[in-house]
């Protein structure tokens, strides 16, 4: 397992003995390639110079920063510290850009997995359908695996047709034990039953799934708040960590999903996918300016490795440097 995987669950110890920082390489250039179209919106107007007494010059600083989908009060604060760093030159402004970002996303950089100190932790998953749910509980618990805990992964989403199959192959795969129901049980007492399994069987973490989708705004949020009181019911002190899953492509409507789900959900973490060549990267910024969330995991792709722990000055030298 790779250092930042040690750190994000608490292994570091494990991690420095196993790190392969061939792979770190390789998630670095991913990760470039996945914010390509948000780097050259930020750069290519920069590109046309810079001049610090011009104050075209800070507004093309502004709209690129908006057109990557950093958000206004997240582009304002940014400008705000570019200035006081009085930039003279496009090298500086560069710099001082990379800077800004590592700073204001820098809580999800020091961001851990929240595990309980006696098993079991109890990790709640939610988010639209369509983000990568399913995908990221999957790899998540093959990491999980990686460092020697046993996982329980829970098919609370009931409503979504083959919700349950896809969890149950993913559990397959990352060897961790299952707990569904049939479609349309209440999904409160799929993760009550899934707790009760850890518990009987010594397991370390579970992983619980959720519904995406309901009739109803109303009606999905007082489903979610109704398995957090379950789950606390059942376990003090649980859930120990709500992850919200968030599609990069969908830009500043990511933010209003964090917003949402933060306030109805109890999120204590961001998990950012499909960041491809088209997605919008800036929205990272928007979420931990904003919100005050931490952006905790990044997806790029399909492959196991493609999920990892953030690291705002590698998301900051991705999103803004040249090479």
């Amino acid at each position: 397992m790779s250092r930042s995987w040690a750190a994000f669950l608490g292994d570091e110890e494990a991690g420095a003995e196993s790190d392969q920082p061939a792979e770190g390489r390789g998630w670095f250039s991913r990760l470039r390639e996945s914010l390509a179209t948000s780097r050259r919106a930020l750069t290519q107007e920069l590109a046309l110079g810079f001049d610090p007494a011009d104050d075209a010059s800070w507004e093309r600083v502004e709209e690129s920063l908006i057109a990557a989908d950093c958000g206004v009060p997240a582009t304002v604060e940014i400008v705000r510290r570019l200035e006081a760093r009085e930039p003279t030159t496009e090298a500086e402004l560069v710099q001082a850009l990379q800077d800004a970002i590592a700073e204001l996303t820098s809580p999800a950089g020091a961001a851990r997995l929240a595990l309980n100190g006696t098993p079991p932790s109890v990790v709640l998953v939610v988010g639209v359908n369509g983000t990568g749910k399913t995908t990221t509980i999957g790899k998540l618990a093959s990491r999980l695996r990686e460092s020697g805990r046993s996982v329980v992964l829970a098919a609370a989403d009931t409503f979504r047709a083959a919700a349950e199959e896809q969890l149950e192959i993913w559990a397959d795969r990352a060897g961790a034990d299952f707990v569904g129901a049939q479609r349309g049980a209440d999904p409160a007492a799929v993760a009550f039953d899934a707790i009760e399994a850890a518990q009987a069987r010594g397991r370390d973490v579970v992983v619980v799934d959720t519904a995406g989708r309901l009739h109803t705004q109303a009606n999905l949020m007082e489903e979610l708040a109704k398995i957090r009181r379950v789950i606390a019911g059942r376990l003090e002190g649980a859930p120990h960590e709500t992850l919200l899953v968030v599609d990069a492509t969908t830009g500043q409507n990511g933010l209003q999903q964090a917003r949402l789900f933060g306030d109805a959900a109890g999120v204590t973490g961001v998990v950012l996918t499909k960041l491809d060549g088209t997605a919008k990267g800036g929205v990272v910024v928007a979420i931990a300016h904003e919100l005050g969330l931490p952006v905790k995991l990044l997806g790029v792709g399909e492959s196991l490795d493609d999920l990892q722990p953030f690291d705002a000055q590698d998301f900051a030298r991705a999103l803004v440097s040249a090479n």
